[in-house]
């Protein structure tokens, strides 16, 4: 696996474990039936045909994040001590099993596994069994699922501020941009508990660079959340999302597809914005839209009591401030783009079609640089999660003059001076020979 795909696999393990390294304290009765639930459900695991999660598995990436004192690598997956050895059945087995249940669906395994043996399917050396060829079929979807029971769906409500934070984005009116009409999308993130924007804005995007500027400034002002559920839109299934998520502890949740029950309260939110906002807003320009819409959420909806919770926003957020998690000092740092690269010989390294230079310790390594889109010249670079500093661009003038003294350090050399002409020497040194003469 490449190192980012083996990243995709350690946010993946933190999503599953989080409630248990980052909640609230939980009685071991709730420990167990959140773990039977975990292990019950089916799961989406990153290049891999499995679906379900063992409670020994699970535990292990418990010990791993608490033994590395919350560091996400530690759930990077290891190479497999058994790569490049034959597994349990080959692909060419894989095939003709799929290609005889697909022709005879209604063989049952262990008949399944008889015709392969009678009609000589099997690849020599391969010996099927009844849990492997159903753990196989099941994995391919081709084993009859029961009829669907009816959906059991509940009210639900976070205990606490920051428990639980929904968003989601809404289309809003058009505005006038350098002359033209363009379109405006509501980015709002909302607290489950009290039901506070913990922040929205209105973007000419809905990209995820204008969510990604949403979620900081929710972060810089209300803390940070234990969970962010979010739907399965472009921006909400970016690996950079889950990285930033993962890096700060915070669980990243993704709705079912086409299952918008489960993020009701930021719906009811936006029926609310387009009923008693939009209706009354009368400017024409982007900056009158947010101005107008600040003003809004501070002065009307977050001071009035709220329908559900019979309180007002403010008012139920802040009544237990004391257990919101501050956001770092460098938040701004976690929304830094990761790029990995190694290190050539010349120390350079290129990012985005720029040459920069490396420290000499870390050639032939695989570095990991930090850098902002808005900032490309500052690009930090780490290596086994310790920084180096910040990389310097290659200036190929001054290199050409780079010398070494005997110790291997950098000397700067210049013939010339910055008031002499050195150039037609040459020429000038046989005009003054033909002088003399």
């Amino acid at each position: 696996m490449t190192e980012d795909e083996k990243m995709q696999v350690a946010v993946f393990r933190f999503g599953v474990i989080s409630d248990f390294v980052t909640g609230a304290q939980m009685s071991r009765g709730e420990k167990r039936r959140l773990m039977r639930d975990k292990c019950a459900r089916k799961w989406q695991i990153p290049f891999s045909q499995k679906t379900s999660l063992s409670i020994g598995t699970i535990n292990r990436w418990c010990r791993l994040y608490k033994g590395s004192h919350g560091d996400l690598k530690s759930l990077l997956p290891k190479d497999r001590c058994d790569q490049g050895k034959s597994r349990a059945m080959d692909e060419d087995t894989c095939l003709s099993l799929i290609e005889l249940k697909l022709q005879t669906p209604s063989l049952s395994v262990p008949q399944l596994i008889e015709q392969m043996n009678r009609q000589s399917r099997v690849s020599p050396g391969i010996v099927l069994n009844n849990s492997t060829v159903y753990r196989f079929l099941h994995q391919q979807d081709l084993i009859d699922l029961p009829v669907k029971k009816p959906v059991d769906r509940r009210k639900f409500e976070a205990e606490l501020p920051n428990d639980l934070w929904q968003s989601d984005v809404m289309h809003g009116p058009r505005v006038d941009v350098d002359g033209k009409r363009r379109k405006t999308y509501l980015i709002a993130i909302i607290d489950d508990h009290s039901r506070l924007i913990a922040h929205g804005e209105f973007y000419l995007s809905e990209a995820l660079r204008s969510y990604l500027d949403a979620f900081e400034n929710a972060l810089a002002k209300r803390g940070l959340p234990r969970k962010l559920y979010v739907d399965n839109g472009a921006a909400f299934r970016s690996r950079l999302l889950e990285y930033i998520s993962a890096s700060l502890a915070i669980a990243l949740i993704h709705s079912k597809p086409y299952q918008p029950q489960g993020r009701g309260k930021i719906e009811r939110f936006f029926r609310t914005v387009r009923g008693q906002f939009l209706p009354g807003f009368k400017g024409k320009s982007l900056n009158e839209l947010n101005e107008a819409f600040d003003s809004w959420l501070s002065n009307i909806y977050h001071q009035r009591k709220h329908s559900s919770t019979k309180q007002a926003p403010i008012e139920r957020f802040a009544a237990n401030l004391q257990c919101l998690r501050a956001a770092p000092d460098n938040l701004h740092d976690y929304f830094r783009k990761v790029a990995r690269r190694k290190v050539n010989k010349d120390r350079t390294i290129t990012l985005n079609g720029q040459l920069f230079e490396a420290p000499v310790a870390l050639i032939g390594k695989r570095v990991e640089l930090l850098y902002h889109d808005s900032q490309p010249q500052q690009v930090e670079v780490k290596y086994q999660n310790k920084s180096f500093g910040m990389l310097v661009a290659v200036n190929l003038n001054v290199n050409c003059r780079v010398k070494r003294d005997k110790n291997n350090n950098p000397q700067i050399h210049s013939n010339t001076s910055p008031n002499e002409y050195g150039g037609g020497k040459l020429w000038s040194s046989k005009r003054k020979h033909d002088d003399e003469q």
